[in-house]
């Protein structure tokens, strides 16, 4: 029987993962993992923890637990400050996945002799023959050879995953299982309540990646002091203070404390001064966008090609072109200009509905 560990959050979608896994004959196991701990109040790790055993007993699997701490502080917590102290707004999700659930956690199941991982993530893999006829599968090495890994969008495009996963590679892809894939999120619910599950009500998390509902400034104050600074405008008069440029991003207006509308449109961490203006100032449109740490999920494609790409998670993914300029960047122009394109988070790139890599940003046009 083929064995499947399931990383089991404290959500309805790993539940649901792990349920319909079982459904389908596989040896199924819940994975927890205790990647952040902390003394805020804020924290959710043990009742996370609570939750995926509930469910887990009440699936009749077992639940194994990873104390993977150490890791995620070196690979994630750490490039997150390392991200805001150089003026960058860094998205450690992305990271998280390809880092952590599809690197640490994954090579700990395959050495416990688990076949595959699974996942509650909004995405689907689509396993493609490289060869014509070709169907053999006996080996991971042969599966590698002989098929091709897609990641597609999932059916629901206001719920799909595909951006927080682009930055897997194919290894990675051949031993992972989505099993929500085919399913909306009302479907899901439906089921979910249907077999009674402990959790079937939970609300969907809005937080960083493992850390809790702790809000981002509070976090940075773990490392970085306040530093009190001048508000701008954009003819730089003084609007108000803020409590270190560090905290506040692009295109951001909550936080801001001022007595009008107003987003960021520009940080200078080294002279600690924000400079803020309406929301379609010039300053915040851009058209090109410069990238790093390309990425490409399944094949690399000749340049210049034509893409569809998404600068954050929500946004729908928009018509662009895909070249190399005459400093050898690799950059991505839009077809129309985008709002607050922010320096240090992932762009991802689409061919219809297929994922096929990744970047991050470093400047834009």
């Amino acid at each position: 029987m083929t064995k499947v560990l399931v990383w089991m959050s404290w959500g309805v979608d790993s539940a649901i993962a792990a349920y319909l896994l079982k459904q389908q004959w596989y040896e199924v196991t819940a994975g927890f993992m205790k990647n952040y701990v902390s003394d805020s109040g804020n924290c959710t790790t043990y009742n996370d923890a609570e939750e995926a055993i509930k469910v887990s007993k009440f699936l009749w699997i077992e639940i194994l637990s990873f104390d993977l701490q150490k890791e995620y502080n070196e690979k994630i917590i750490e490039y997150i400050y390392n991200g805001y102290q150089q003026w960058i707004t860094p998205n450690p999700d992305v990271l998280c996945n390809s880092l952590i659930k599809f690197d640490v956690f994954l090579e700990k199941a395959l050495a416990l002799g688990f076949d595959y991982i699974a996942t509650g993530h909004y995405a689907r893999i689509v396993e493609t023959p490289k060869r014509q006829n070709d169907t053999t599968i006996k080996t991971t090495l042969s599966r590698l050879i002989v098929w091709s890994f897609k990641l597609v969008r999932w059916i629901d495009y206001n719920k799909d995953q595909s951006y927080f996963l682009a930055g897997l590679n194919q290894y990675q892809l051949s031993k992972s299982l989505f099993p929500i894939g085919g399913y909306t999120k009302p479907e899901i619910r439906v089921l979910a309540k249907k077999i009674g599950l402990p959790n079937a009500a939970r609300k969907d998390s809005q937080w960083l990646c493992f850390i809790g509902n702790i809000p981002i400034k509070e976090f940075l104050l773990k490392k970085l002091p306040r530093k009190e600074g001048n508000i701008v405008d954009t003819k730089w008069n003084i609007v108000g203070k803020h409590e270190w440029a560090y905290f506040l991003t692009i295109g951001q207006r909550h936080g801001l404390n001022l007595p009008f509308k107003a987003y960021v449109i520009k940080t200078d961490v080294k002279n600690n001064i924000v400079v803020v203006g309406e929301k379609e100032d010039k300053a915040l449109l851009g058209k090109t966008i410069a990238t790093t740490g390309r990425h490409w999920i399944r094949k690399e494609y000749t340049l210049p090609t034509k893409i569809l790409a998404k600068i954050r998670y929500r946004q729908e993914p928009q018509e662009a072109t895909l070249k190399e300029n005459k400093e050898k960047e690799i950059v991505i122009t839009f077809k129309d200009k985008q709002r607050a394109i922010a320096p240090g988070q992932t762009v991802v790139a689409y061919k219809s509905d297929e994922c096929i890599g990744s970047g991050i940003i470093t400047y834009t046009q």
